[in-house]
């Protein structure tokens, strides 16, 4: 198995994505890492840093171009093709790598992952499947690839989010769960009404009905699909309400000399609560339905974040993730295919 990491892009990089994929790298040694970019930055990073990048698993592949968070999407197929992103892509569809890890650009990281990669034949839209970090987990489908989605859409991103959260998250029976302004069926959009009907007739998931947004975090399903434009507004709502909890509960602890004393009894706890917030924990977020594993990392994300989106990409290619969606969704596809 082989992880291609893309060291250049994201708000940290190559800091933090180096430091992040030399730890994976080092800790899983009987798998092979190829880390996409600038060598001469990546040798004098790891230099100061006082450790080597020579290791036995580890190839270097030289770009000197990067995607930045202003490129527009289709950057990556057009003008810089040479971009630590575009030619990390490019190794993954020639089957040099098994997976591919970048904090970078959602939307190039989006369009090259489906122009390059492609999606598995079939498969109407990859989606970002990005797990909202509640007590009960759930992976919101899709959180920001597309802004519109016809109603067959609905169904394929709720039968991926079903395989992922089965194989990667080990939940047996996943439900599955449509967002809407309201419980009843006949509520929403034509389109998002017509998914409902979908969903209800559709082979392989477990549809339990419409899911309003007050409820999201109350563990009513393992898989709330959406079309990306109320998605990411879910997540980036879930994202920011989240510190502006952990900030007023602190500020409420440390407002005088009496809640200081109180604050010393329920540190840890609020430390852990802060914890179960962090979407790092879960590293970043696989875009599902391309022929190859493709991780989206968060764009802040740090060290720890990196080394654990690499062990989500791993995870996804050791339980053969991509080859269960596409035996689910298209298994005609796959039986011809095997012939």
């Amino acid at each position: 198995m082989r992880i291609i990491v893309d060291i250049m892009s994201g708000d940290k990089a190559p800091l933090e994505i180096l430091l992040g994929a030399y730890e994976a790298a080092s800790e899983n040694p009987n798998v092979g890492f190829i880390f996409v970019g600038n060598e001469g930055i990546m040798r004098a990073i790891a230099s100061a840093r006082g450790f080597s990048i020579n290791l036995p698993n580890v190839e270097i592949v030289h770009t000197t171009g990067v995607i930045t968070m202003e490129d527009q999407p289709l950057s990556v197929v057009r003008e810089k093709k040479d971009s630590s992103m575009g030619v990390g892509l490019k190794l993954l569809s020639e089957g040099k790598g098994d997976a591919f890890v970048s904090a970078g650009n959602t939307g190039a990281l989006h369009a090259g992952s489906t122009l390059i990669v492609r999606r598995i034949k079939g498969i109407q839209k990859s989606g970002i499947a990005t797990i909202l970090p509640y007590a009960n987990p759930t992976m919101l489908m899709d959180s920001g690839a597309n802004i519109e989605i016809p109603p067959e859409t609905y169904v394929q991103f709720a039968q991926m989010g079903t395989v992922y959260m089965r194989e990667i998250m080990g939940v047996p029976n996943p439900r599955i769960g449509l967002l809407n302004i309201g419980e009843e069926r006949i509520k929403g959009t034509k389109t998002v009404a017509s998914a409902y009907e979908l969903l209800e007739k559709a082979d392989g998931i477990n549809f339990v009905g419409n899911i309003e947004g007050k409820d999201v975090p109350n563990g009513k399903c393992d898989v709330l699909v959406c079309d990306g434009f109320a998605g990411n507004i879910v997540l980036k709502l879930s994202e920011g309400l989240s510190k502006f909890i952990i900030s007023k509960l602190t500020d409420v602890f440390t407002a005088n000399p009496l809640t200081k004393v109180s604050y010393l009894g329920v540190k840890g706890g609020l430390k852990n609560m802060k914890k179960s917030f962090d979407a790092s924990e879960y590293g970043g977020a696989p875009l599902l339905g391309l022929s190859k594993t493709v991780i989206k990392a968060h764009g802040n994300s740090d060290a720890y974040a990196i080394k654990n989106a690499i062990r989500q990409a791993l995870q996804c290619v050791d339980n053969a993730v991509t080859y269960k969606i596409a035996k689910l969704i298209v298994p005609h596809i796959i039986t011809e295919e095997n012939q």
